[in-house]
């Protein structure tokens, strides 16, 4: 008896406007070549063109803000086929499409209607043809990508369609076939597990009439096999639910990065029928949490360690179908350090959740949801999404790595459509309370705060209480740097930053689980080795655009090394906000955005992977560096600041973040060094419980045997069975009262000494304060690098960061790596000025690919006849801060030392330009 027969193979298709294609299933129409024309109108901000926000977009010009697609389609797509197949006698024939769009079916000339609850974006489509097979039958599927009759927008705007990144493809995914069953079969079998009383309970669902009396057996190496006796029934589905089956006492349990699995069969044996059997796989986890409102797996407080998947798949336009595809992009996540991954609105295949029963990484998916203002309002939205959620539950239900689920990215909505949140969400939790569910990731963006429905709450805030360090502003923000928000551009680093307040805050209204969401978006510039590995369906014309401006702009030589200045901040950038989190005892993780680049909304290269998933040929992008922090057990130092003088004393606490799975014994080591000395000391032997925060002691380090500045390193260790370690860096710097060199003449603009000593051949300091008034022709910088891109919040200014050139002898008394680091944040946070052609600078400030404007913080030239060095730090107004201080000191020494000698030329009219002040 041959119980599947394959649909996969050679296809007619027909678009709406007639044309003829021969198609391959399973695959889409991009995959087989089929479409029309990308046009720069399906752009997802169509009035911002990468490069030129003011360019009206010309529809036939490259796409500039997004990957191409090679070929697109929205519409209905009729797909025939004959087939010469016949049933078994005394068989059911079920049509099942793994994944596909909206979906219609006609065998011959008669239209069949999908089962009941079947057939979503996020779950297969199942039809009965039982009866309709005669042998020589003509089969018509319409495949329809413009959803009629469902929120269109709303999915088209989720990652399940957008073309920003999975694509809006048409087309029939994973298995595509006939599948014979008994008359009377098991449809599902649902195990839940009850880790904490070491139990299941199974739920059965049959389909057909009982004629005769039979026999169900449920067999598993977890328990003792179960054998029941079913009498004749005439109701056509029956539900089964047996509760409290003991598990056997060397049962292994489901875990972080623990995919301890068991399989359990069903067998229906009906005496005149056929016997049917099921088979599924499952694990014994429970997921929950504490008294705290922490997140417990297994009864044990975890740290989520999040990605936000967006479902970037640029070769194919559509997430793989197949386990071993999965395992290995899982598998890439989890070399950073990940243990649970977010899909950003959309919910992947079944394969997905196999992979990560494997790996032990936890998932939540998403509705295909993504509506910023009225979710759930409509008729049909309502209708379409309590659907989805049911079907997805009911799915999904024997994979122990589905841990929970939101209905949907950044929701927001009104009076009607929040109700429906709530509904929904109680719906879920009736259905399945084995995993957690909230009303949105990010509904509202926090402003409304939390719902007490929802079983836990990721937000990038809490009303105005923020928990997350960096924000883009939607609009001129005076007193942030670079139009950037959150505390780590606009707040003096120290390593000592959490969110203890706002969550006290926060406590008051909500005791559930919380953690930060869509954290980082830290840009970095462009790979262009990336550009060889596209070979499938999409043509990557932004990043082709970008490399030709690059060409233009003169940067190709020095351009790798601009990438690493800028993968480097970022990386910083993506520490800080990880340990920030982990030293807020009250928050259960941190879920990022990206450890991929995401091809679209204006080409946001945020990631330490490609689009590709793989990881940049850099050394800030190994994963080794991410897992250094990014991890479930870690010590922490907490320090008001990274920059001391001479004869200061290092005052820090240090925390050890137990979230493994056992407790932790032993000494913590701590060492600073560097320059040939260093100083140690030992904390008592402590005891770290897992699933804590624990305070391990508080050191002090007098800072008496260095002689010169110098960047020391702060390292603590943990010794003993579980070997932790951590590593700062510091900065040492003499304590100076720097003066400018009789020699040199300082200005604030070009006056009329200015003007006179380098008409003289002298040299001039020309140090303006870091005002908009002072640089007419300047960006306001910030720390990092810019957020997610300038297409989609152009009200950043598009700073990249510093790239520094370390062999300049003005760095002799400042030791600076080529990025910005921490010591660089006071500086780092003024002005770069704008040139008016590219030249080489000491400092030079990165742009934003956008606009890859020659920019400077620190640079020398030959003027007239003297020479001038330009500072737009404003350092006269910094010099509260040791490091500017040295700074100062070392530039003065520069200019004293003779050895400024600048080979670039510059005139009084284009200085003058740069620079204005009181004439």
């Amino acid at each position: 008896m041959k119980e599947i027969y394959t649909l996969a193979g050679n296809w007619k298709v027909t678009l709406a406007d007639g044309s003829n294609y021969d198609m391959v299933l399973p695959g889409t129409l991009d995959t087989n070549n089929i479409g029309y024309a990308d046009k720069g109108a399906n752009q997802w901000h169509p009035e911002i063109n990468l490069g030129n926000a003011t360019e009206e977009i010309d529809e036939h010009a490259p796409i500039a803000t997004r990957f191409t697609r090679k070929h697109t389609y929205e519409g209905a797509a009729t797909l025939t086929r004959q087939i010469s197949y016949v049933p078994t006698p005394g068989m059911r024939v079920l049509l099942e499409a793994e994944r596909a769009r909206c979906l219609r079916l006609w065998i011959d000339d008669r239209e069949v209607e999908p089962l009941q609850g079947s057939g979503t974006l996020s779950t297969p489509y199942v039809f009965e043809v039982t009866g309709l097979l005669t042998g020589n039958n003509k089969i018509t599927l319409v495949s329809d990508n413009s959803y009629p009759g469902l929120p269109h927008d709303d999915i088209v705007y989720s990652s399940a369609a957008t073309d920003e990144t999975q694509t809006n493809w048409n087309g029939i995914l994973g298995y595509f076939r006939l599948r014979e069953v008994p008359e009377t079969y098991i449809e599902s079998v649902h195990v839940y597990p009850r880790g904490e009383n070491l139990d299941i309970a199974v739920t059965l669902s049959t389909n057909g009439y009982f004629q005769d009396a039979g026999k169900l057996t449920i067999e598993s190496e977890a328990i003792d096999t179960i054998t029941y006796s079913l009498k004749a029934e005439k109701n056509g589905k029956i539900h089964m639910l047996f509760k409290d089956i003991p598990l056997h006492d060397d049962i292994r349990k489901w875990d972080e990065y623990e995919g301890n699995l068991y399989t359990l069969k069903t067998t229906l044996k009906i005496q005149t029928k056929a016997t049917n059997s099921a088979e599924v796989t499952f694990g014994i986890r429970s997921y929950g949490s504490d008294t705290d409102g922490r997140i417990t797996l297994n009864n044990r407080c975890i740290f989520i360690r999040s990605e936000a998947n967006c479902a970037e798949f640029p070769e194919e336009g559509h997430p793989p179908m197949d386990v071993e595809s999965w395992m290995s992009i899982l598998s890439r996540y989890k070399a950073y350090g990940i243990n649970y991954m977010r899909f950003h609105s959309h919910c992947p295949p079944d394969a997905a959740f196999s992979a990560a029963d494997r790996l032990g990484i936890l998932m939540q998916p998403e509705l295909s949801h993504w509506n910023p203002k009225d979710a759930l309002e409509s008729e049909e939205s309502y209708h379409y999404y309590k659907k989805e959620l049911a079907a997805i539950i009911e799915a999904y239900a024997n994979h122990p790595s589905f841990v929970a689920l939101t209905l949907g990215n950044e929701l927001h909505n009104h009076e009607l459509g929040h109700a429906r949140m709530v509904e929904l969400v109680e719906m879920a939790q009736q259905m399945d309370n084995t995993r957690m569910y909230a009303i949105a990731s990010n509904g509202y963006y926090g402003e409304q705060g939390c719902d007490e429905t929802s079983d836990f709450y990721t937000s990038q805030k809490y009303y105005k209480e923020e928990i997350r360090g960096c924000f883009a502003a939607e609009s001129d923000t005076p007193g942030q740097k670079g139009h950037l928000l959150g505390y780590i551009n606009n707040r003096y680093p120290g390593s000592d930053h959490n969110y203890d307040s706002a969550m006290s805050i926060l406590r008051k209204d909500y005791s559930k689980p919380v953690f930060s969401f869509e954290v980082g978006q830290y840009e970095i510039l462009p790979d262009f080795g990336e550009l060889q590995n596209f070979q499938g369906i999409s043509d990557p014309a932004n990043l082709r655009l970008v490399q030709k401006r690059v060409e233009e702009a003169g940067l190709t030589k020095i351009w790798k090394e601009y990438v690493e200045a800028t993968g480097e901040l970022s990386l910083i950038g993506y520490r800080e906000e990880v340990e920030a989190v982990m030293r807020t005892k009250a928050m259960s993780g941190i879920s990022l955005l990206g450890l991929q680049d995401f091809p679209g909304q204006g080409t946001a290269l945020v990631g330490m992977m490609n689009s590709h998933l793989e990881a940049k040929p850099y050394d800030f992008a190994r994963p080794e560096r991410f897992r250094q922090f990014f991890r479930g057990s870690l010590p922490l130092v907490e320090m008001e600041k990274y920059t001391y003088e001479f004869g200061e004393t290092l005052t820090a606490k240090i925390l050890a973040a137990n979230y493994g799975k056992q407790d932790m014994e032993g000494r913590l080591q701590y060492r600073l060094s560097g320059g040939g000395k260093e100083y140690k000391g030992y904390l008592n032997n402590t005891r770290y419980e897992k699933g804590n925060l624990t305070l391990a002691g508080e050191i002090q380090i007098p800072l008496t045997q260095w002689t010169k500045a110098q960047e020391l390193s702060l390292e603590v260790e943990l010794s003993g069975e579980a070997h932790l370690y951590n590593q700062y860096p510091i900065w040492v710097y003499p304590r100076v009262h720097p003066q400018c060199p009789d020699t040199v003449y300082e200005a604030r603009y070009l006056d009329e000494q200015a003007r006179h000593v380098l008409e003289q051949g002298g040299t001039v300091y020309l140090s303006p304060d870091a005002t908009l008034e002072a640089l007419p022709h300047s960006i306001r910088t910030q720390f990092t690098t810019d957020f997610w891109s300038v297409g989609t919040f152009a009200a950043q200014e598009g700073g990249m960061g510093q790239y520094i050139d370390t062999q300049h002898p003005i760095f002799a008394s400042f030791p600076t790596q080529k990025h910005t680091n921490w010591q660089w944040w006071c500086m780092a946070t003024q002005r770069a000025v704008i040139l008016p052609r590219a030249y080489r600078a000491i400092v030079t400030e990165m742009d934003s690919y956008a606009y890859l404007r020659p920019m400077a913080q620190l640079i020398e030239w030959r003027c007239g006849k003297g020479k001038v060095l330009l500072s737009t730090f404003g350092l006269h107004n910094l010099q509260q801060y040791p490091e500017a201080r040295a700074l100062q000191d070392s530039i003065y020494r520069y200019l004293a030392s003779g050895q400024c000698e600048p080979e670039q030329t510059i005139t009084i009219e284009e200085l003058a330009h740069m620079v204005h002040g009181q004439s």
